[in-house]
Parts: structure tokens; C-alpha cells; sequence
């Protein structure tokens, strides 16, 4: 690499840790708002999208020699980058989880009612 690549590379990793940390800063704000926090990843799914198919993809390497370079980069670099999505079974899951206490709790029986256990056998 020479030196302007160099110099680009530092500002452009200096741009992108302010970015991650206002990103961060958003979401600790948004903390215990479920509904701003998945605004906000829908957000940041909708960016990511639209660089991946339009900047990047219309940066595609026009030559074998720049497509390998960009390959071995991926490999080398963590793999293809990804949004993981929570599945819908996780998150019903997790709801089950929240319910379950209540489910395994025994019914309390209404507070005008006369009997006590003793009286029932």
C-alpha cells in the first residue's frame, strides 16, 4: 500500500468507529424500548442492503487478478459480512420462557371464597 492509501484507510477506520459508537450510543438510549431498538435494526438492515446492492456491487472487480484479491480478502478478513436476523421460533420461544412461570405457578384461589383446605376433602 502507499502512503494516500494508507492515510485513507486510517480516516476511513477513524469514520467508521465514530459511526459504530454513535450507533451504540442510539441504541443505549433505546434501552428496554423494544419497538425503537427494532426500528433501529431495521435501519441498519435497510444500510446494509443498499450498500450491498448498489455501491459494492457496482464496485465488483473487472478483472481476475482484483476479483482474487477481493476473494482472499473476504476469506482472510472474517468472511462475507452478515446481519443475523432473530427467527421468529427464537423469539417465541422467548415469550414461552416469560410465560412459563406463570403457567407452572398453582391457580390462588379467589379471595371471597370461603373454603379453606382443610375444609376440602
Amino acid at each position: 500500500m502507499d502512503n494516500g492509501k494508507d492515510l485513507e484507510s486510517e480516516k476511513l477506520q477513524s469514520q467508521m468507529q465514530s459511526v459504530t459508537e454513535a450507533i451504540r450510543t442510539l441504541a443505549e438510549s433505546c434501552q428496554g424500548d423494544s419497538l425503537l431498538l427494532l426500528a433501529l435494526l431495521r435501519r441498519l438492515e435497510a444500510s446494509h442492503r443498499e450498500i450491498r446492492d448498489g455501491l459494492f456491487q457496482a464496485s465488483f472487480p473487472d478483472n481476475r487478478q482484483a476479483l482474487y484479491k477481493l476473494l482472499r480478502n473476504i476469506e482472510a478478513n472474517g468472511g462475507w459480512p452478515y446481519i443475523h436476523r432473530m427467527k421468529l421460533r427464537s423469539l417465541l420461544g422467548y415469550t414461552q420462557q416469560l410465560l412459563s412461570p406463570l403457567e407452572d405457578s398453582p391457580a390462588e384461589p379467589p379471595e371471597d371464597s370461603a373454603e379453606t383446605p382443610q375444609d376440602v376433602k
